[in-house]
């Protein structure tokens, strides 16, 4: 048995975070000791997982990058590798940027550094390459992430994740089926469905849209309590995945749908390939079909050729539609991508900001007046953690670390960390719920 232990730092999205715990796994099966995030990282070896999507993520993750490679001239760590989007899309320079990085790996050959660290500890190694392989869980011990798909097609003009990961490429839906099955075997009651792009899944495999048949499939697997899905398109949404939504219990009335804009000259910049009209009108489709549900949005200011009344039109668009969820972010010029190349960054730094915290602060507003409505009410609540003086959970409509949370005063009694319970909500703030728990739920 191995005692050296590997530090993994992820950055970047939760679909980073998948790889990292399959990294981990592989790692840990191999006898290495393996830890994420590590407040005072100490290991024989750091992994850090990159992302190269925006600039604000491309400059943590080089500033990360130097922070190891100081503590590995001071002796702190022996070997520094990196892996993920940003030496995918940039390996060559950054070969020659920093060469005191022991090993360089992008998004689809990071298993190989395994071999690598077990080579240079002399150690013999035979990877394994199996996609249902153990993942080593950072998440709490109820909920998981699920990573469907890789890549996407849309090439929307401001992207470069089509650049970093290619074309969508689907798994097989018996290979996630079976990890689900893994997973709730280990006690994982909550799944996260996420994907780049999840509505296009099995296009490239079965010729047409099949995320209503995994979801479908998903949801009768028992154990499986929650199921919510992260990063759908609005064009061409497979409408048949809301009766899915409708029918089953345990599929939460929860959609994470970018929307990015409404304006009609902002959407056709973009190459969203849908217009305002149909936007509004799947908006409407979605919340009659599914009612009660929670719609999470993201949205962008200061794309090249933004005007004040296209802005506007998103400002009020957001009114009229109150997205119970919502987030927003500022235009960044990415290298490689079609807005890079043939639009002009014409926005000033200064407006976008302007922009976004206007948009904001309208967001703001409509979610506390959701809170004040949902407070008094009777809620399904799963306790993810104990936080000080209080016990936070969240409900089906909240997707961890990104949406409000439900805080139960812990004086009251104790709870157990990943259960559900019945919760009556008494006050509120601007985002978060306050309530006392009543029961254990009853499924």
């Amino acid at each position: 048995m191995k005692h050296n232990t590997v530090d993994f730092i992820s950055l970047g999205c939760s679909k980073n975070l998948v790889d990292s715990e399959m990294l981990m796994g592989l790692f840990e099966a191999h006898g290495y000791h393996v830890t994420h995030d590590s407040d005072n990282p100490q290991g024989d070896y750091v992994v850090i997982n990159t992302c190269g999507f925006i600039a604000d993520a491309k400059e943590e993750s080089i500033n990360t990058i130097l922070e190891f490679v100081e503590a590995k001239a001071q002796g702190r760590v022996k070997r520094v590798y990196v892996m993920g989007c940003l030496s995918e899309r940039y390996l060559a320079d950054l070969e020659s940027e920093i060469p005191e990085v022991d090993g360089w790996y992008g998004k689809f050959n990071y298993k190989e550094l395994l071999s690598q660290i077990e080579a240079e500890d002399g150690v013999p190694s035979v990877v394994n390459n199996s996609p249902c392989q153990p993942r080593k869980l950072t998440t709490p011990s109820h909920y998981a992430y699920i990573k469907i798909s890789e890549g996407c097609d849309r090439h929307c003009a401001y992207c470069a994740i089509p650049y970093i990961t290619g074309h969508h490429q689907s798994r097989p839906m018996e290979e996630i089926l079976d990890e689900v099955r893994q997973l709730v075997a280990r006690g994982v009651k909550e799944f996260q469905v996420i994907a780049q792009e999840l509505t296009y899944y099995g296009l490239d495999l079965y010729g047409e849209q099949r995320i209503a048949q995994l979801i479908e499939q998903m949801a009768d697997i028992e154990g499986v309590r929650w199921i919510r899905l992260h990063y759908a398109y609005p064009a061409n949404f497979p409408m048949d995945l809301l009766r899915v939504m409708r029918e089953k219990k345990n599929v939460c009335k929860y959609l994470d749908i970018a929307l990015q804009h409404i304006s009609s000259n902002m959407l056709e910049r973009m190459h969203r390939h849908i217009t305002p009209y149909e936007t509004v009108d799947l908006i409407r489709r979605i919340r009659e079909a599914v009612p009660g549900i929670y719609l999470r949005t993201t949205l962008m200011v200061g794309f090249p050729g933004e005007t004040d009344e296209d802005f506007i039109q998103l400002l009020n668009f957001v009114g009229a539609n109150t997205f119970e969820r919502m987030g927003a972010f500022a235009y960044s010029h990415e290298d490689g991508t079609y807005a890079g190349i043939y639009y002009e960054d014409d926005v000033p730094e200064e407006v976008k900001q302007k922009r976004l915290s206007q948009l904001m602060r309208k967001q703001q507003r409509i979610a506390s007046e959701l809170a004040s409505r949902e407070a008094g009410q009777t809620m399904t609540v799963v306790i993810d953690r104990l936080e000080g003086e209080y016990y936070v959970g969240r409900t089906e409509y909240s997707s961890p670390e990104v949406d409000p949370e439900v805080l139960i005063p812990a004086e009251e009694g104790e709870l157990e960390i990943g259960e559900f319970y019945d919760v009556d909500t008494y006050d509120y703030d601007t985002f978060d719920l306050y309530g006392h728990a009543v029961a254990r739920h009853e499924w």
